[in-house]
């Protein structure tokens, strides 16, 4: 009975912990100026909704299109990412390419901070006139995610029998048909567990999005941060465009929820 209740108790915090902030950006996206900074604590919860936090971010802020810029780099930047992933992660797990060393080179480039890499990237895309462009910012998301889906891809390959795949080459299968047919159905609930992380990292990511674009290729996330000023922070527009930016990834997880958690317990049992 104890145990059951320290569970709920856990279980009950963490999801206040969770819930909590979402609760009062939503709420906070609704509400007036009197009523944000309204000193009658009644009043966080009972007030009278308005719109006119959206309105003024439609109108007077370039947030649909910052939005577009964050969903062409983040939606571009995961397929590249997943379909250099993917042959690579197939290659170290079918024949160890490289021997192992080529596998730490790749993963070993997510192990340091990415602020080292700020520096020299920025040089390198200022000489390239990279700076600024939903390329560029691409080329840099491919680079900091490729080595971490490697990584968790390469385990589900090891998870699928290399016996299944000989014998399908048996039956006249050619390699190309094997991975396709075989394999590729078979790692598919770890295949969406990785791009949903991917993209979730992408869809977030502030710091490279803050010092490699200004006008064309500036995300939402660099928008909403410019909202908090030195003399007064405009919680209504931020809380408006957060309500809007994090609906996306939501919905994503809600949809793909079964996926994920078949992708993280892939192979956790065995017969």
């Amino acid at each position: 009975m104890l145990k059951k209740l320290f569970f709920w108790v856990i279980t009950v915090l963490v999801l206040v912990i969770i819930v909590a902030p979402l609760a009062w950006i939503y709420l906070t996206a609704f509400k007036g100026q009197a009523d944000l900074f309204a000193a009658d604590l009644r009043r966080f919860v009972f007030f009278k909704p308005t719109l006119e936090n959206f309105v003024v971010l439609f109108r007077d802020y370039d947030f649909w299109p910052n939005l577009l810029n964050t969903l062409i780099v983040s939606v571009v930047g995961t397929l590249v990412t997943m379909a250099c992933s993917l042959m690579a992660a197939y290659s170290f797990a079918r024949w160890n390419t490289g021997g192992g060393d080529i596998l730490f080179m790749t993963v070993s480039t997510r192990m340091f901070p990415m602020a080292v890499a700020a520096v020299p990237h920025f040089v390198f895309f200022k000489m390239l006139g990279l700076l600024d462009t939903h390329f560029g910012l691409i080329l840099l998301y491919v680079f900091f995610n490729i080595s971490f889906a490697t990584f968790l891809l390469y385990g589900f390959f090891n998870e699928v029998p290399k016996e299944v795949e000989q014998a399908a080459m048996i039956d006249g299968y050619g390699r190309m048909e094997v991975f396709r047919k075989i394999v590729f159905p078979l790692i598919g609930p770890g295949l969406a567990v990785t791009s949903v992380f991917c993209l979730i990292w992408m869809w977030n990511e502030f710091f490279f999005a803050f010092l490699f674009t200004r006008d064309d290729a500036r995300t939402v996330n660099v928008l909403l941060s410019s909202f908090w000023g030195g003399l007064q922070v405009q919680y209504g527009l931020m809380t408006a465009g957060a309500a809007i930016t994090i609906l996306p990834t939501l919905v994503a997880a809600w949809f793909m929820q079964r996926y994920i958690i078949r992708g993280l317990t892939f192979g956790a049992v065995k017969g």
